[in-house]
């Protein structure tokens, strides 16, 4: 797909440092990430590891660091997304994985923790994973399993966590732990700890190809009295909720939108292109009035969308209320 311009309906949550993203990204997509789509989509087994390095080096996984980032804030962060996933959902969900995480840091992660972390992740030399789905409980917080004894100075984690974004390729994981007795409310009973991924006791499962996002990886991890310091807790002890919240929802929300808005733009492109050029009748599939009435519908709910996920995300950038809008931007994108 060639480089375009942003639409007009987008030039009141634009700046010009957005345009140059914007610019950036499709540049960036036409050059790396189509000649690598069609390999990545034969060889589902594989984990894509040459556009996240790319992506790396770029410095995008460090567009929301304030300390050694790109500290752009969250509408350039969508726009990377977006124009990503034009041309591969798999290469944006690369980049927003490790975005959920390094939200938790800026939010919630002491000035040395940030020092630590998200100039890594800034510079490129480390990614990380979210890890707070189980394999029993799933997404549900409540449930955890997976525990945090302390010892002393150190932290003893042991459980599972399944579906984690770039499991393979994240140097740490942001991994949600229970650190009270059972029976304690949930918003009390959970905490967040950083575990790198060479601590003995990590393991991460093989990586097993999906239906769809091939290239991206979701796998595993399995905890057996992994040893963490206290300088890895993320946040304060029972402040794990808040935590995965937060990261849900002022990082997970909007980059899931972003995806969905560049799959719902490349379908868009591709259904009026191919009608345009299948012959029917005297002319082509585009003239049946039925088939533009569909068109017209796709479009009208892409541009509703777009509207919709670029306006929340300003108003994150803004310091304004905008749970609503986050979510039902989500909303609108997935359906």
């Amino acid at each position: 797909m060639p480089p375009t311009t942003p639409p007009p309906a987008l030039r009141p949550y634009l700046t010009a440092r957005h345009e140059s993203l914007w610019d950036q990204a499709d540049t960036f997509a036409t050059e790396h990430v189509v000649p690598r789509a069609a390999r990545m989509e034969a060889a589902p087994g594989g984990v894509e590891r040459k556009i996240a390095g790319l992506m790396a080096a770029a410095g995008w996984f460090g567009v929301t660091v304030p300390l050694g980032g790109l500290g752009a804030g969250h509408v350039a962060k969508t726009v990377l997304i977006h124009r990503i996933a034009r041309v591969s959902a798999a290469a944006a969900a690369i980049l927003q994985a490790t975005l959920i995480p390094v939200g938790t840091l800026v939010h919630f992660a002491t000035y040395e923790q940030r020092l630590r972390w998200l100039r890594r992740v800034a510079d490129g030399s480390v990614l990380l994973s979210i890890a707070v789905t189980e394999p029993a409980a799933g997404a549900h917080i409540g449930g955890i399993e997976t525990t945090a004894e302390r010892s002393s100075d150190h932290w003893i984690i042991t459980g599972s966590k399944a579906h984690n974004g770039n499991s393979h390729l994240a140097g740490a994981h942001l991994v949600l732990a229970r650190t009270a007795e059972r029976g304690v409310r949930t918003s009390q009973a959970l905490t967040a700890f950083m575990v790198e991924s060479h601590r003995r006791g990590l393991s991460v499962s093989q990586h097993r190809p999906g239906l769809g996002l091939h290239g991206f990886t979701t796998g595993r991890l399995d905890l057996d009295h992994v040893r963490v310091p206290e300088a890895n807790m993320i946040g304060k002890i029972g402040e794990g909720l808040s935590v995965a919240q937060s990261s849900s929802i002022l990082y997970g929300r909007p980059n899931l939108a972003a995806v969905s808005l560049g799959i719902h733009e490349s379908i868009v492109t591709a259904t009026t292109a191919r009608l345009r050029a299948r012959p029917r009748y005297p002319g082509t599939l585009s003239d049946l009035p039925v088939l533009r009435d569909r068109v017209g519908d796709m479009e009208a709910r892409l541009r509703a969308a777009r509207i919709l996920a670029y306006q929340s995300v300003h108003l994150l950038d803004q310091g304004l209320p905008c749970d609503a809008d986050l979510i039902n931007a989500k909303y609108l994108g997935h359906h």
